[in-house]
């Protein structure tokens, strides 16, 4: 089989669908591998170290190809590349891709990454979502603290005390985490919440102090059951006003912030309101993970700093990943290829098979269909 890895077009994305290091394992496996000139470049895979390991590079990955492995799916004319019978695979943003029948219409099988069943254990080790996410949490924090004007560890000299950063983490999944622990390496003091009471423990482990907002019964059950599926649930009018004044106070005292939360095929939920920004410091930095999809935070905006009336910095960076794009490469490549591995027959040959559970969750585009169903 011809497998195909083109450039990324969306501006400003730097990775990389696949690395020398997947790449040399496609054609161990038997497959027709070429990359399109220049394809990893911006996440220092030069062309020279895929012709090391077998891979061919051309002016156009999509022709010939009868896979093709992306970051972003193709848009535009870059389906009209893609022949009949062809297949995709890469993060679609099904939610919200307009152009999921112009795949149907040409024939195309597409599988969108981000759509994997997070709670089958054999899919650990193709989560894009949480090897994208991790990187993320990380360089949130940096990106934070490179707008923060004071230093984030407790400092004795002799010209007096310098008082730690305090940080905020509103959502503690994968990125939520990884950016407690690194706010933590910094020597910040650190604060988190989210809408799973079970994240409490994660939080402390890590030497966060978690912002306790009171339960009912009913809305313990609520939240045990949607954790079982990796998100958080819908809370009550009571829980909201609750959490409101506690994230309220927490916020307003912070010099950092950092929100993280995702609605899978919604727009992210608004944790931080205007009138808690009006509250806190001059120079304090919040940066809004989630602002691609509508943001968590008031007044943020993709790809802009906002600076408010009182000082605060608004951090509305896209796609962080992007911004460690060699370390998000090579994850989001293996991520790929252990998915890839499931579609092959023993004849290499791709085999559909929507009895499979990542399969049949993973089929975006397939005889002539689209098969996500949205709302």
């Amino acid at each position: 089989m011809r497998i195909g890895i083109p450039a990324e077009t969306v501006t400003g994305e730097n990775r990389v669908a696949a690395t020398p290091e997947t790449v040399k394992k496609l054609i161990s496996a038997g497959h027709d591998v070429v990359v399109e000139h220049h394809a990893g470049i911006n996440a220092a895979y030069i062309d020279s170290a895929y012709e090391q390991v077998g891979a061919k590079i051309v002016d156009d990955a999509y022709i010939g190809s009868q896979l093709i492995l992306k970051v972003r799916a193709p848009q535009g004319s870059e389906i009209q590349k893609i022949t009949a019978n062809t297949t995709v695979v890469a993060m679609f943003d099904p939610y919200r891709n307009t152009e999921l029948e112009s795949f149907a219409k040409q024939n195309i099988t597409s599988f969108a990454l981000e759509l994997l069943p997070r709670t089958l254990s054999r899919a650990q080790n193709m989560d894009v979502l949480s090897s994208q996410a991790n990187l993320a949490g990380y360089k949130s924090v940096l990106l934070a603290a490179n707008e923060y004007q004071r230093m984030f560890p407790m400092l004795m000299t002799a010209a007096g005390t310098v008082k730690p950063a305090r940080v905020v983490v509103m959502g503690v999944g994968v990125a939520g985490l990884q950016a407690i622990a690194t706010a933590k390496r910094l020597g910040a003091v650190v604060e988190a919440t989210d809408l799973r009471p079970t994240a409490k423990d994660q939080v402390e482990s890590l030497g966060g102090k978690w912002l306790d907002i009171p339960m009912s019964e009913e809305e313990k059950q609520r939240a045990a059951d949607a954790a079982k599926n990796g998100y958080g649930w819908m809370p009550g009018e009571q829980y909201i006003k609750d959490q409101t004044a506690i994230v309220d106070k927490a916020v307003s005292n912070a010099d950092i912030v950092i929100t993280t939360a995702l609605l899978p095929g919604r727009d992210a939920p608004r944790l931080i309101q205007a009138e808690t920004i009006a509250k806190m410091k001059p120079g304090s930095v919040i940066l809004d993970m989630a602002v691609e999809t509508g943001g968590n935070v008031a007044c943020s905006k993709c790809g802009e700093t906002v600076v408010t009336d009182n000082g605060v910095k608004i951090l509305g960076i896209p796609n962080i990943p992007s911004t460690v794009a060699t370390e998000a490469s090579a994850l989001y490549a293996r991520n790929v290829f252990n998915f890839v591995e499931t579609l092959f027959d023993s004849e290499k040959n791709i085999l559909i098979n929507q009895d499979d559970d990542i399969q049949k969750a993973l089929l975006l585009t397939y005889g002539g269909q689209v098969l996500l169903k949205r709302g």
